[in-house]
């Protein structure tokens, strides 16, 4: 046997080997977690065998040191790895984080988000890593202030590093120093916590937006309105059922938007302890609108109304693209101002790319800062999204409801486009309706798509994408209502 052969199978059997060892140390520390609770022995009742074999352990030699056996030490290093230390949960969120990521890369499936969202959730499960509550600081307490603040000199400090904060082990407030920082992920977390990424997520795709097929027929709002009716319908159903207040309810409600950096807005501000379910449905269902919308769209209309030819829109000016982002920021911030916010960084970067004197401004808008915040916002999204909070019977009814909040949204634009085709004598296709939504510019291809299916000649895609910039616009006022309502 040659030399190579040799390493080759040394190292085969060594993997093997590692394999056999991981897999004995999860089924012992699977094991151990099963039966912790079982008995719950005083010191009088440890077995005779227990003890004789903690004092076989602690022998020590001639020399002073612990005789330690080598499969004891083996087995113990083992039940120290994350393999022996991981639960169920952990186990089943890497797999979902998994499938996640094969359907952002595979399946292409909403990747510049889904994918930092799958992978926050992998770091976010991996036992013992202590990534999944973002590494928080930590802090020391004193009773008084003198002896917080003495701790404090010791500890190099200055007196006004000493802070009252909630002590959460006593529910008191008492005097505290930090004694460690956060970790990464807490950091970058407060952009969400605070609501910061997803307004600048808002300004980025203000910058890529054109409004022109919206103001050009202008009706086309009312679509983008309809659209919004599966939020509404989901918050009541949601709280039909029990299990979540108004808050909750309202949060969930944003799911049928089709907007991601909506949908955590809201949540942040309602119920961050649901973001990550929120989160993954809402982006989940964005990617799916190929999938959720046709079969909706095809059991409300006939093949009749699929077929209708819409007119070509008419051109619009320079001077309307200027005043329409200032128009629209002034009129919705004046009658509601909590969706100021999202609404004024949305027309904020339109107005960039339409002024036609900040193009610098417009492309950076446009590619690094987007790009950089959805890296942030979908990484510490994900990591939200641990088992002990994932896995409940609460994130299957959001994964429910939100798929039925979509539907309802497609459905409630289609509805009022079929509407709106009696009203005018048959000019416009029912099919832009779905359009309504704000996954833009997703929901106007699959529009035009639908309609070429029947008549390759019918170019809808301009005429849905008035509804579909109008939904961007629906889904931040209702985002306003909810947080005016419950926030």
């Amino acid at each position: 046997m040659n030399r190579k052969k040799f390493r080759n199978r040394c190292f085969i059997m060594a993997l093997i080997c590692l394999i056999v060892w991981a897999g004995f140390a999860f089924a012992e520390g699977q094991l151990k977690g099963s039966t912790a609770n079982v008995e719950t022995l005083t010191p009088m009742q440890v077995p005779v065998e227990t003890t004789a074999q903690t004092e076989e352990v602690k022998e020590l030699n001639a020399d002073g040191d612990p005789v330690i056996n080598i499969w004891d030490g083996i087995k113990t290093i083992a039940k120290s790895t994350a393999f022996a230390g991981g639960t169920w949960r952990e186990y089943v969120m890497i797999g979902v984080a998994c499938l996640l990521l094969y359907l952002a890369i595979v399946k292409q499936f909403e990747p510049l988000l889904l994918l930092p969202i799958a992978f926050g959730m992998l770091l976010a499960n991996l036992p013992l890593a202590g990534l999944g509550s973002h590494s928080d600081p930590v802090y020391t307490f004193y009773n008084s202030l003198e002896e917080a603040a003495a701790a404090a000199s010791s500890l190099g400090k200055h007196s006004s590093d000493v802070v009252m904060r909630l002590n959460d082990a006593t529910g008191l407030m008492q005097y505290s120093i930090q004694t460690s920082n956060g970790g990464l992920l807490y950091y970058l977390y407060k952009g969400v916590n605070l609501g910061i990424y997803p307004p600048l997520i808002f300004m980025g795709v203000g910058a890529m937006t054109d409004f022109a097929p919206l103001i050009a027929d202008p009706k086309s709002l009312l679509l983008g309105a309809a659209a919004q009716l599966g939020i509404f319908i989901t918050f009541i159903i949601a709280k039909l059922t029990g299990q979540f207040n108004a808050a909750e309810a309202g949060a969930i409600g944003i799911i049928g938007g089709a907007d991601g950096p909506t949908a955590i807005f809201v949540t942040t501000k309602l119920a961050p302890h649901l973001l990550g379910p929120i989160a993954v449905a809402a982006y989940s269902y964005m990617a799916l609108v190929p999938v959720i919308q046709p079969p909706i769209m095809k059991a409300l209309t006939t093949e009749k109304e699929r077929k209708i030819r819409m007119a070509q829109l008419r051109p619009v000016s320079k001077t309307e693209l200027v005043i329409f982002p200032v128009l629209v920021t002034i009129i919705v911030s004046l009658l509601l101002p909590d969706a100021a916010t999202l609404i004024g960084c949305l027309m904020f970067g339109n107005l960039l790319r339409v002024s036609g004197v900040t193009e610098r401004l417009n492309k950076t808008v446009q590619n690094e800062l987007i790009n950089i915040v959805t890296v942030f916002l979908g990484l510490t999204v994900g990591a939200t999204t641990t088992g002990s909070q994932f896995l409940t019977v609460k994130t299957l009814l959001i994964v429910i409801m939100g798929v039925f909040a979509f539907g309802c949204g497609t459905a409630g634009g289609v509805l009022l486009a079929k509407l709106m085709n009696k009203l005018t004598g048959g000019r416009i296709n029912p099919l832009i309706g779905s359009a309504g939504v704000s996954a833009v510019p997703m929901a106007a291809r699959v529009s035009n798509k639908v309609g070429q299916e029947y008549d390759p000649g019918n170019f809808l895609l301009m005429n849905a994408m008035g509804p579909n910039v109008a939904g961007v616009i629906g889904s931040a006022v209702a985002a306003g209502v909810m947080i005016a309502l419950f926030g």
